[in-house]
């Protein structure tokens, strides 16, 4: 993960006098431009790392410069012990050493003697414990991974994938990888996944990725609601910077990237709001609507 190979990239600079973007990039298994996009985010926290050209040239830290724990206050340390924590039941055995590195640090992280301002529950829920562990071993191991897909329309499928990244999202863990039947980079959500199994195969990982990449590159729908002016804070929530108050109603102006989720959302408002574009999403909701008239009368 980003936050492992910066520090590895850290302590890798701080044990040897010069390496080069092409040994970092082995090491950690990422391209050379990850690697310079690493090293300014090193720079940024205060890390001077100096560049040298040439054919013996390569990466350094500035000379006479030395990490320690000093340069970390403990509610510098808290912040980041806390957050790893968040992810160590999720991720397992490789988060748990981090912990316990940045327990030696500050002794204080580990018996409770820093308060912990910010709660961050990066955890996996029942539907993912299952599968988080596999999949960040199969990463590192790049072996390709299997399992039956089923998609937020409810559609099921096969897949076979090489992934690259897991991430962790408003409470949803998810895998990137390139998918080998769309034969294009997919995201998958990791609660739809069943039947997980990482295979032999071997694979090699290819150009990178975007990190915009989104779920089977659906279509956004851009959707215009009215709502009446009640309930105000759940709308305001729901559509922030998106909602325009007219008094004695509230417009939202939003994009949904599936019509099965957009009519979840509408539905949830009850009858405080309307659809006024598109047309075709109105009839679906009508359709719906319809469809649940029917079965309770019948």
């Amino acid at each position: 993960m980003k936050l492992e190979r910066l520090l590895g990239i850290t302590i890798e600079l701080m044990t040897k006098k010069r390496v080069t973007a092409a040994e970092l990039a082995t090491r950690f298994e990422v391209s050379i431009r990850t690697i310079y996009r690493d090293l300014d985010l090193i720079n940024e926290a205060g890390i001077p790392v100096v560049s040298f050209s040439g054919v013996v040239g390569g990466f350094e830290l500035m000379e006479g410069y030395y990490l320690s724990k000093q340069h970390f206050s403990i509610d510098d340390l808290s912040v980041i012990f806390h957050l790893l924590k968040g992810m160590e039941e999720a991720v397992g055995n490789k988060i748990t050493s981090i912990v316990h590195k940045l327990g030696s640090l500050q002794p204080a992280l580990l018996n409770g003697g820093s308060p912990n301002p910010i709660i961050i529950d990066a955890s996996a829920s029942v539907l993912e414990k299952d599968a988080i562990k596999p999949l960040y071993e199969a990463i590192g191991l790049q072996r390709v991974v299997t399992f039956s897909y089923r998609d937020s329309a409810g559609n099921e499928s096969e897949r076979s994938v090489e992934p690259v990244r897991l991430y962790w999202d408003r409470g949803w863990w998810y895998v990137e990888g390139y998918c080998l039947l769309k034969q294009a980079q997919r995201c998958f959500k990791v609660s739809r996944m069943s039947q997980l199994q990482v295979t032999d195969g071997p694979f090699r990982p290819r150009l990178e990725m975007s990190a915009s990449m989104g779920q089977e590159n659906v279509q956004a729908i851009e959707v215009h609601l009215r709502f009446e002016a009640t309930n105000q804070p759940r709308i305001f929530e729901q559509f922030q910077g998106q909602c325009t108050h007219r008094g004695t109603h509230i417009d939202v102006h939003t994009l949904f990237f599936s019509p099965a989720y957009a009519l979840s959302v509408i539905l949830s408002f009850g009858p405080i709001v309307e659809i006024i574009s598109p047309e075709d999403l109105r009839q679906q909701l009508l359709n719906q609507l319809e469809a649940i008239r029917t079965r309770y009368e019948n």
